[in-house]
C-alpha cells in the first residue's frame, strides 16, 4: 500500500477596504479553486462604507477578521498572516482584493514552492482583467539603483502558448504572493511601517538577503482589475512610494549603493516637483516634497 502524500495547508488572505464588489469576485474565484487544502480568510481594514459587514453577510461561511482601524496594506495583511500562522498554515497566499485567480493557480504555486526548502515565495503570471491577452506581471527584476521592482512584459501580449517551468527572479509583486510559513516565522511578515507601496520591494530584498529564492510560476494565472497602460499617480501613491523607497535604501543598501540611489532619486524628484508646480498641481507637488523629506 502506498503512503498517503500530505497536502500542504494554504490560507489565502484577502484584505478589503471599501471594495465590496471586487472583493466578492476575488473570494468567489478562490472558492472555485481546485486546491483541496485551501482556507480563505477575509480581512477588513475598518472600511467606512460598511463593505466589511456586507461581505461578512454575503460570505458567512468564511473566517472573518476585522482590524478595527485602517492599518494599510501591510498592517491589514499582517493581521491575516498572523491568523494563518496561528491556524497552522504551511503557506500563506496574499491576494489583492481586485484580482480573480484561476482555479488551478494555487495548485501550481504550491507545486513550485514545494520543490526546495530555500524557496521563500512564488508569484504567478498576472494579466489585465480588461485585456487578459496582455501581461501585467511575468516575473520581476529589482533595481537596486532606483529601489524599484520592474514587471517583466508589462503591457505586452501574452505569448506563452506553452508556459515553461518556474524560474528564479529578483522581485515579486505583492499583488499575488504565496509565502512559506516557515520562512515568515524566521524572516517576518511585511514591513508594517510602510503602510502601502514598496513593501513588496522591501520583502523581496529581505528574503533574498536571508538566503532564500523567489520564483515566478508562469503556469499560474491571475486577472487584475487595473487600467491598461500608465496613469497619473495619486498624491498618496507618490508620497508612500517615495518615502518607502528611501526606507528600503536605508535598510538594505550598502553605503556606496545609497549614494548611487540618492544621486538618482533626489534630482528626479526635483524634476517632478517643478513639473507639478508648473502645472499648479499643489497636491502632487506637496506629495513629492513629503516623499523626499518624511522619515
Amino acid at each position: 500500500m502506498s503512503a498517503k502524500v500530505s497536502v500542504p495547508r494554504v490560507v489565502a488572505v484577502v484584505l478589503n477596504w471599501c471594495g465590496e464588489a471586487l472583493t466578492a469576485a476575488c473570494l468567489r474565484s478562490l472558492e472555485a479553486s481546485d486546491y483541496p487544502e485551501l482556507r480563505i480568510l477575509l480581512v477588513d481594514n475598518a472600511s467606512p462604507d460598511g463593505s466589511g459587514a456586507a461581505l461578512r453577510a454575503r460570505f458567512p461561511h468564511l473566517p472573518y477578521l476585522q482590524t478595527g482601524e485602517n492599518l494599510g496594506y501591510t498592517g491589514g495583511n499582517n493581521r491575516g498572516i498572523e491568523w494563518a500562522l496561528a491556524q497552522g498554515a504551511d503557506y500563506v497566499l496574499i491576494l489583492n482584493n481586485d484580482t480573480e485567480i484561476a482555479p488551478d493557480a494555487v495548485t501550481k504555486l504550491v507545486g513550485a514552492a514545494r520543490g526546495s526548502p530555500d524557496v521563500a515565495a512564488v508569484a504567478p503570471k498576472i494579466l489585465y482583467h480588461a485585456a487578459p491577452e496582455r501581461v501585467w506581471f511575468a516575473g520581476g527584476d529589482l533595481s537596486r539603483l532606483r529601489v524599484i521592482g520592474y514587471h517583466r512584459g508589462e503591457g505586452e501580449p501574452d505569448r506563452d502558448a506553452a508556459p515553461g517551468a518556474p524560474y528564479e527572479v529578483t522581485f515579486l509583486t505583492g499583488c499575488c504572493l504565496l509565502l512559506s510559513a516557515d520562512v515568515l516565522r524566521k524572516v517576518g511578515p511585511l514591513a508594517e511601517d510602510f503602510f502601502t507601496y514598496a513593501e513588496d520591494v522591501e520583502l523581496s530584498m529581505r528574503l533574498r538577503k536571508a538566503g532564500y529564492r523567489l520564483l515566478y510560476q508562469p503556469e499560474g494565472r491571475v486577472l487584475h482589475h487595473v487600467p491598461l497602460g500608465q496613469s497619473e499617480p495619486t498624491p498618496a501613491q507618490i508620497y508612500h512610494r517615495d518615502r518607502n523607497r528611501r526606507r528600503v535604501a536605508r535598510r538594505h543598501l550598502s553605503a556606496a549603493e545609497r549614494v548611487g540611489f540618492q544621486l538618482f532619486f533626489y534630482p528626479t524628484r526635483i524634476v517632478h516637483l517643478v513639473r507639478y508646480l508648473y502645472r499648479r498641481d499643489a497636491d502632487r507637488a506637496r506629495a513629492v516634497w513629503r516623499g523626499m523629506t518624511a522619515p
